[in-house]
């Protein structure tokens, strides 16, 4: 299984910023040491036409050249640096070689071990996000596709951090060619969600019986909402923010119910054939190292997955 990273590029944060940027890096490491059939490969950075798919060319230049205003570098909520610019670029570009690597490389499954950037408008950043890897990545997978095969893909974005995916369900609002599902806090950020193709909303403090109750009714939704027109392609956000011990999360869900909702949503693709590419979305621990190990053990069932669908038996390393 691939799985591409792009955490040498550290941004140059403030003394207590809020955001775990040491997080990638310690994630790549636990991979590289206890799941040693995931082969991690460092992600090229996506190009300005590859962003333009989905973004307007007045940001992207806005942050290649460090012209962002005050307000747009608050609204993200970094400072503006080459780093920041090369690192939002290389998190879109992972996203764009795991989508590649599982369509078009007979991978099925492949991840990257950032990404998930789902705040990020089509003119604007957000929350922690600068450009929108999975929007880009569908956009361009759609255009490679059709040159290939002269025939439509089809997209579901399956987003499951515990905020809702309201920039990915701006950018695609018309486009009736992906399918976007969000499954969310309802009382979390941000505070004023945009419509995705199926929402559901959690209250706060949702444990891990109802939260698997709730996904399940929300795929079981999705697949006879696309019935019709089913997906050639799925990102899937899997975000650690649910998690109990998470600062911004709200909600109660374990380390098992999580790994649990990994097996489900993997599952489901695997069972419609569906090739999947995975993002690590949100994730900020109380304690860095159990989100770290809450991200370990989605790469450990994305593994099992791979193997499934490349037919291959279990292995230790994909057990829990």
């Amino acid at each position: 299984m691939l799985a591409f990273h792009s955490d040498a590029f550290v941004l140059p944060l403030p003394p207590g910023h809020s955001f775990p940027m040491s997080k990638y890096r310690l994630l790549r490491e636990a991979v590289e040491q206890t799941l040693p059939a995931i082969r991690v490969v460092e992600a090229p950075p996506a190009s300005d036409g590859e962003l333009a798919l989905a973004h307007e060319p007045a940001w992207i230049s806005a942050v290649a050249e460090g012209t962002m205003s005050a307000a747009q570098q608050r609204e993200i909520g970094f400072p503006w640096s080459p780093r920041m610019a090369e690192r939002s670029r290389r998190s879109v570009g992972a996203t764009i070689a795991a989508a590649r690597a599982a369509l078009f490389q007979g991978e099925g499954v492949a991840a990257n071990l950032a990404g998930g950037t789902h705040h990020a408008h089509a003119h604007k950043g957000s929350g922690y996000c600068v450009f929108n890897d999975v929007a880009v990545a569908a956009r361009l997978m759609q255009a490679e596709w059709h040159r290939q095969h002269r025939r439509l893909l089809r997209v579901c974005v399956i987003d499951l951090d515990v905020h809702q995916g309201n920039g990915t369900a701006a950018i695609f609002r018309d486009d009736p060619t992906v399918f976007t599902l969000s499954l969310h806090g309802a009382r979390n950020f941000p505070f004023r969600k945009e419509a995705s193709d199926l929402d559901v909303e959690l209250p706060d403090g949702c444990a891990d019986a109802p939260y698997l109750q709730a996904l399940d009714a929300a795929l079981d939704q999705a697949w006879s909402m696309q019935a019709a027109s089913p997906p050639g392609l799925a990102f899937y956000l899997a975000g650690a923010d649910p998690h109990e011990n998470d600062r911004l999360g709200r909600l109660k869900i374990s380390s098992a119910g999580l790994a649990e909702r990994d097996r489900r949503v993997l599952a489901a693709l695997h069972a419609r054939r569906i090739p999947v590419a995975l993002a690590m979305a949100g994730g900020y621990g109380r304690d860095l190292a159990v989100t770290v190990e809450v991200q370990r053990q989605t790469l450990r069932e994305a593994l099992g997955a791979w193997r499934a669908w490349r037919g291959l038996p279990a292995m230790e390393e994909c057990l829990p």
